[in-house]
């Protein structure tokens, strides 16, 4: 795996991030609609990807779904799939992929992860490292070891 510094992908990705989210404002105008993954994060190392995070009520949950594969998207296939939790990747040959998640499920998680990097330097060098050091992984190895950090992160107390 090749991990990119965030001057090399950052910019791009904020930009495909406006660009998406217009487009999936106006199929979803009642969605909250959020930046995710490391490419949201200063300073975070990364494959360069971006994830998107949108999250309806669940009544709309599967309505929601139908919409956004109108942008070229398909669900990922091997991935976590329940009634509040979709991953949709994209076709459009950018590397962006949607995280739907269900108001109240536990799936908002996505946020509160990305909110304690934000705010902790210090976890976002211990992230990159981690990274660094999984580098000769493949993919499902590296998941669990990130899933890991990811764990540990979220059940630290708040400060």
């Amino acid at each position: 795996m090749i991990f990119l510094e965030p001057e090399q992908y950052q910019q791009k990705c904020a930009q495909l991030f406006n660009l998406y989210q217009k487009d999936i404002s106006t199929l979803l105008p009642f969605a909250r609609i959020e930046h995710i993954g490391s490419s949201s994060i200063p300073n975070a190392i990364s494959k360069g990807d971006l994830d998107i995070y949108i999250e309806v009520k669940p009544d709309q949950f599967e309505f929601a779904i139908e919409q956004l594969k109108k942008l070229n998207f398909i669900e990922k296939q091997n991935t976590l799939r329940t009634h509040e939790l979709c991953m949709l990747e994209s076709l459009n040959n950018d590397d962006v992929a949607f995280q739907i998640v269900a108001t109240g499920s536990k799936f908002t998680f996505f946020l509160t992860f990305r909110n304690k990097l934000i705010a902790s330097p210090a976890l976002v060098d211990e992230y990159n490292q981690l990274k660094l050091q999984c580098s000769h992984l493949d993919h499902d190895q590296y998941r669990a070891i990130k899933s890991e950090f990811i764990s540990r992160v979220l059940n630290q107390p708040k400060v």
